[in-house]
């Protein structure tokens, strides 16, 4: 075999998606990788790289040749491949002819099934060269683009146009050409610094070379790294801490290839607009990242990545701040204005702004929060009115100019417009928060009202989708109902509101009857979507399937409970005794199923015949008070450790005793005492699902 040797691929483009470009470079590794190995070059774990203008993988040992390989394949049975004669028949001279020998040339093999003819030939092992263009062509193919385009009369298409492409054996080009690039060693620096092109004279060369005298950092992750130093550093030098958000943080690196940090500044006067949306305007219009005090306050600077080492770094300042001025003075002005109207007095703009054509507008949704606060209030011991105004303001910041602007302020601009307008506090929150959890793991509402108002507008929105037949459908969820239904769910759950689902959709199915009357049709398979996102949730938090259908089997209503129900039995399973007891409910359900209507009996303790069944009995009604009350408490653990004491008794009961006896009246008997066993325990869970046999 030929010597194995580092194998370098780079593919050179124009400007790649930011946000697509830690996930390219982990498909053409992954792919180049599995292509590799499947033709038995195993080529080791790849170093990975990807700046805006090129893709490219470095394998540390990759043979030059596949290793020779023994085919084989399999023809008929000796049997049926010789006539009476000893002549071969038709069926092993076609099979000889299809691996292009003799028939004489083919050998026999014994299996349990028989004796086989069999043709084998050693391969021999194809060039890497020969093998690579195919494989980087198929995994360029697979790669996971947004979207591809085809540039100048080329029919080629990929994510970007292609300009250059090197692979490099050791020190060998291995020649080939894909995207319309021919295979060479010269690799391209960066655009200014380094215009000419770097000749690399072997594959390990790579990432030194383009760094100097490149000027370019070509891994990810270490320019990621030397961003997030030169940030932290310039903010320690301006007296504050940077603010660092991570998708932020990763776009930029994905936008320059030599990280250079620059701070500016801004009129100190900007810093009486809310600074969420100088933030956000820092962040998602100019990707600069804000600087704040130790309490968290805006300071009038921000720090800027510049892809250059500029020789007039103030020139790179001034335009920068240039550019930041008039946004901010836009946002000034949106605050300003936004002010001179209360939030109450947008009520009637919300007209305009249509939610769903069959569920009306904004307004209408709000009418519809209102009323199901109403309902919120009374199960959460809230004030009413301030459940009523906070549900009625609660949209109107969507209809401001700032909302406008600046949508992922929604919610937290209507914060700041209600305490302006002297709302109350715990109203003027609940209008921020009850869009939290903003995202999966995010934040959720604080205060009562808060997770009330929460709790409604997802619930509105639920059942109302649902009752107009839009609920999602594989891919497609154009109003983010999984989101939904996993935040009610954490609310629900992280918050410990040990609220029941069937009246809350009821209650929420209530105001939509108004506009469509099937809308209480779309409770129970609302309930049904909410408890799939409730198993995911679970699973995401490493229970067990099992554990979780135990607890699905006997359909608590109440996510809280639920979920206190699916930990119990997690805990459970630890004991000793639990597989016992659960290969026992298993079998009883399996002979209550089997029964049918002889199961339907009255357990009468008078019949009960032999002393392993009177025993079994008198056990269980010793613990039934003690799992009653610790199921009403809500302490699922203590009372599966009451019935957890009846091991011993069932074992016996199952040993001695014959279920279905002949005698009718003793069968239907000891059917009515398992019964009564297997409801004793499904008051937590249906634990016969986690026996493993």
């Amino acid at each position: 075999m030929a010597e194995a040797r580092e194998l370098l691929i780079e593919l050179g483009t124009e400007e790649l998606p930011p946000a697509a470009l830690p996930r390219l470079r982990d498909a053409l590794a992954e792919g180049l990788a599995n292509r590799l190995s499947e033709a038995g070059l195993e080529p080791g774990a790849p170093e990975t790289f990807a700046t805006p203008r090129r893709l490219a993988v470095l394998f540390p040992d990759v043979p030059g040749q596949q290793p020779d390989q023994l085919q084989e394949r399999r023809g008929p049975a000796v049997a049926a491949a010789f006539d009476e004669a000893g002549e071969p028949t038709k069926a092993v001279m076609g099979f000889a002819r299809s691996c292009g020998v003799e028939v004489e040339r083919l050998e026999r093999e014994t299996t349990d099934k028989g004796e086989y003819l069999v043709f084998r030939q050693l391969q021999p092992g194809r060039a890497l060269g020969e093998l690579l263009p195919e494989m980087l062509e198929a995994a360029l193919d697979a790669l996971p683009t947004p979207k591809r385009m085809r540039w100048g009369s080329s029919r080629t298409e990929f994510v970007r146009p292609a300009h250059w492409l090197v692979v490099l054996h050791g020190t060998e080009v291995l020649e080939m050409t894909v995207l319309e690039q021919s295979a060479g060693r010269a690799t391209h620096g960066h655009r200014f610094h380094q215009p000419e092109a770097l000749k690399l004279t072997r594959a390990s060369d790579y990432a030194e070379r383009l760094r100097t005298p490149g000027f370019v950092e070509p891994s990810f992750e270490a320019r990621r790294e030397s961003i997030l130093e030169q940030v932290h550093e310039q903010a320690r030098a301006l007296g504050g801490r940077a603010l660092v958000d991570a998708d932020l943080l990763d776009e930029v690196t994905a936008l320059v290839e030599w990280p250079v940090a620059l701070t500016g500044g801004f009129d100190p006067r900007f810093l009486e607009v809310p600074q969420e949306a100088l933030i956000s305007t820092m962040q998602d219009n100019q990707k600069y990242f804000p600087v704040v005090d130790e309490a968290g306050r805006m300071q009038p600077h921000f720090i800027v990545i510049s892809n250059i080492e500029s020789r007039d770094p103030h020139a790179v300042r001034d335009g920068n701040e240039r550019v930041l001025r008039p946004r901010f003075a836009d946002a000034e002005f949106f605050w300003q204005q936004d002010r001179k109207k209360r939030l109450e007095e947008r009520l009637e703009a919300l007209d305009s702004v249509v939610f769903e054509k069959r569920l009306g507008t904004l307004r209408d949704k709000s009418a519809r929060l209102e009323a199901l606060m109403q309902r919120l209030a009374g199960l959460m011991g809230l004030d009413a009115n301030l459940a009523a105004r906070a549900a009625r303001l609660a949209k109107c910041d969507l209809v401001t100019q700032m909302v406008f602007e600046f949508t992922e302020l929604q919610g937290t601009m209507g914060r700041y417009y209600a305490l302006h307008d002297r709302e109350d506090e715990t109203v003027a929150a609940a209008i921020e928060q009850h869009y939290w959890p903003r995202q999966s793991g995010s934040e959720l509402p604080d205060a009562a009202l808060a997770q009330a108002l929460a709790l409604a507008d997802r619930l509105d929105t639920l059942v109302g989708i649902f009752a107009i037949g839009k609920q999602p459908t594989g891919t497609k969820d154009p109003f983010a109902l999984r989101r939904a239904a996993l935040g009610l769910v954490r609310i629900l759950v992280e918050r410990e509101l040990p609220l029941a689902l069937t009246p809350l959709l009821q209650a929420a199915a209530e105001p939509i009857r108004e506009r469509v009357p099937e809308a209480d049709q779309a409770v129970e398979p609302v309930r049904q979507y909410i408890l799939e996102r409730l198993r995911g949730y679970l699973l995401e938090q490493g229970q067990a399937h099992e554990t979780i259908e135990a607890v699905a089997a006997i359909a608590p209503d109440a996510p809280l409970d639920f979920v206190r129900r699916v930990r119990a039995v997690s805990l459970f399973r630890e004991r000793p005794e639990a597989e016992a007891l659960a290969a026992a409910n298993k079998r009883i359900h399996n002979l209550l199923r089997k029964a049918g209507e002889e199961a339907e009996a009255e357990l009468d303790p008078e019949a009960l015949v032999l002393d392993e069944e009177r025993s079994l009995y008198q056990g269980l009604q010793a613990v039934r008070p003690g799992v009653e009350q610790a199921v009403a408490d809500g302490d699922y653990l203590h009372a599966l450790g009451e019935l957890a004491g009846l091991r011993d008794r069932v074992d016996t009961f199952f040993d001695q005793v014959m279920v279905m006896a002949e005698d009718p009246a003793e069968r239907r008997n000891r059917l009515a005492l398992l019964r009564e066993l297997r409801r004793a325990f499904e008051t937590v869970a249906d634990i016969g699902r986690l026996a493993t046999g």
